[in-house]
């Protein structure tokens, strides 16, 4: 009896083991979510463009949960979503929130970095800016994304040189982080008063930005180009020579020289040269992930920036 015994037990432990295996298998599968393969550029736009509440047809409000959004992007016509609002979520809630819609996410910011920046003078904000820098690098590679983007601190924080090093040496903190989950630290190029002239007028150059990106040696930093973002102040198709393979994603919004202001993406107040970013791209050989960074809202109002962004960009 006793023999018998144990095995009817083996032999159950051994079917539920089985029936589990089987179970996690097909959840893990069902849990893998991926992009388009078959396209050069890649569109996909920013979480916080995304509407956070929607009206039903007696006008009463209602908040949307993060799968709603994310699935929003998908309709919208998006291959994904850059997961901006990285600071509130855990990387464990973000990974079930995509894993729930089924819409890829690329890359994780935390617009903190403003404010708790890599450049300030004080090393206890240095060590909280680094923080909000490694959790989205945890963001991200719980997400399934590959990157982080990060704005790299402020001009007035300090002389060039000084504050440069300062971030410097706070990325290079990170860097063993970012390597070990697969994750790329972007700089995104932004009017912070850093690697360019901002009160000079256009035609400058992206060599400080080359330059600083240079200085790491490390294939896990590059650049986030955004285009309209110094469109004031440089030619994209130049920027993107200099950049070359550094320029590894792209944010996308239009910008009008002639009224000194952001714009729609392609928009008739909108000047930025496309066709020189196009001949731009194909000359470096770009491949990869395009973000819009304009104005949102509802599934009506992403299709269209969707469609902008595809006559911007040729995708």
């Amino acid at each position: 009896m006793n023999h018998l015994t144990r095995r009817h037990f083996l032999a159950t432990g051994a079917a539920a083991t089985a029936a589990l295996t089987t179970t996690i298998k097909a959840q893990n599968h069902a849990a893998i979510i991926r992009p388009a393969s078959n396209r050069r550029i890649l569109l996909s736009c920013k979480l916080s463009m995304i509407a956070r509440e929607t009206k039903d047809d007696a006008g009463i409000t209602s908040k949307l949960t993060i799968v709603e959004r994310l699935k929003m992007a998908a309709e919208a016509g998006f291959d994904g979503v850059d997961f901006d609002e990285a600071g509130d979520f855990t990387p464990e809630q973000a990974r079930d929130a995509v894993r729930e819609s089924g819409v890829f996410c690329h890359c994780a910011i935390n617009h903190a970095h403003w404010n708790k920046r890599l450049t300030d003078p004080q090393q206890e904000t240095r060590d909280k800016a680094r923080a909000n820098m490694e959790h989205c690098i945890r963001v991200s590679h719980a997400i399934g994304g590959s990157s982080i983007l990060i704005v790299v601190g402020k001009g007035g924080d300090g002389p060039a040189e000084e504050i440069e090093e300062r971030c410097r040496q706070e990325i290079k903190k990170s860097i063993p982080l970012a390597a070990s989950l697969g994750q790329m630290i972007l700089f995104e190029n932004v009017w912070n008063q850093m690697m360019y002239d901002h009160d000079k007028p256009a035609e400058q150059g992206a060599e400080r930005f080359v330059n600083f990106v240079d200085s790491f040696n490390s294939p896990w930093v590059g650049m986030y180009y955004d285009i309209g973002n110094h469109w004031k102040y440089g030619q994209p198709l130049e920027w993107l020579r200099q950049f070359g393979r550094r320029a590894v994603k792209l944010d996308i919004k239009g910008f009008s020289r002639a009224k000194n202001k952001f714009t729609d993406i392609t928009s008739p107040e909108d000047d930025v040269p496309w066709d020189k970013v196009r001949e731009g791209l194909d000359e470096i050989g770009f491949t990869g992930w395009s973000t819009a960074e304009v104005g949102g809202g509802d599934v009506k109002r992403l299709t269209t920036v969707r469609e902008q962004m595809q006559k911007a960009l040729g995708a």
